[in-house]
């Protein structure tokens, strides 16, 4: 049952005044950033240990979110709950850990507990709160600061806008932290093996075909004995790669290659050189180039394998578009 026009007009001014709050918390981020945010940097990037998120309640879940981010872009770390650190788990701790404590008040006792007891461990501590000033700023070695943030709550209390500026916050630093790293894409693929992502970022040599399902001939062999190796090569690939004396790429024969040959030539053509019927010049790819690029190069120029060769232009491998149909590209 559809809702009367006026009321559905509240419920919407609402969302968009909430989205507006949080949207305008996330933007004063940028005019606080400093050198404090430089100084927390220098310590994640000088950390020999493991960065460890701290937080209860609302903040705590967001600390679990800011770790994945770390822990998936190149910085170990794990998430603490305050809770548990103070009966025992602070035994985790390392000296030369870096523990990130998030708190909006930064009153939150737990959290304050487990400070000086991290601190006594050798462990450098870095808050994120609304109030430098507090308890827990000055417990920490270095602040980053998400402002005196007005919730979105209609009451002003319920963590919303100040989750939603910890939240950006823990990204820019975790982004930021990435790339004074040099952590590129396949060090992301090497921490995603699954999932959509992770195939994407598959290399070539991680798909392509190989060892005893490459389907190699030499230079000079009838068209005949390129057909066998083609259908008794396991896998069954549609192509076969030509090579020379040194194993470099001379040319590909595909199945279409084989088709147009015989409606031209007929049967006759099959004690002829392939040589003769190679493309010379096909597109190759490198076995390190991603997984998705050879998708790329196979669907622009409408090919259904592409070679793979080494930096001496030697044969290494054969992608099959089928091998990428089969990681889900």
């Amino acid at each position: 049952m559809a809702q009367p026009e006026g009321r559905s007009g509240d419920r919407l001014a609402q969302a968009r005044e909430v989205i507006r709050i949080e949207a305008e918390a996330i933007a004063r981020l940028e005019g606080l950033l400093d050198q404090r945010f430089d100084a927390a940097v220098d310590l994640i990037l000088a950390c020999d240990g493991q960065v460890v998120v701290t937080g209860m309640g609302k903040a705590g879940l967001i600390g679990q979110k800011i770790s994945a981010t770390l822990a998936s872009t190149g910085t170990p770390s794990f998430f603490l709950h305050p809770a548990d650190a103070l009966h025992g788990d602070l035994g985790r701790l390392r000296p030369g850990d870096v523990v990130l404590a998030l708190s909006n008040s930064g009153e939150t006792a737990e959290v304050n507990a487990v400070l000086p007891v991290a601190r006594k461990i050798g462990a450098k501590v870095i808050a994120m709160t609304g109030r430098p000033d507090s308890g827990l700023g000055r417990l920490a070695d270095q602040v980053l600061e998400i402002g005196r943030v007005e919730e979105a709550c209609p009451m002003k209390l319920a963590p919303t806008a100040s989750t939603s500026a910890m939240l950006a916050l823990g990204d820019a630093l975790a982004m930021v932290v990435l790339a004074e790293r040099g952590f590129d894409k396949a060090d992301y693929a090497l921490f995603h093996p699954a999932g959509s992502l992770g195939r994407r970022l598959m290399t070539v040599d991680e798909v392509m075909r190989k060892g005893e399902e490459l389907p190699l001939v030499p230079r000079g062999v009838k068209v005949i004995e390129v057909l066998k190796v083609m259908s008794t090569t396991p896998g069954r690939p549609g192509a076969a790669l030509v090579t020379d004396a040194t194993g470099a790429l001379a040319g590909i024969f595909t199945d279409g290659d084989l088709r147009r040959l015989l409606e031209q030539d007929g049967a006759a053509a099959l004690e002829r050189p392939i040589d003769e019927f190679t493309a010379s010049q096909p597109k190759v790819l490198s076995p390190d180039q991603l997984a998705e690029d050879a998708h790329r190069l196979l669907r622009e120029h409408k090919k259904d394998q592409a070679p793979v060769v080494d930096a001496e232009g030697r044969v290494v491998g054969l992608i099959d578009v089928q091998d990428l149909l089969d990681i889900g590209l």
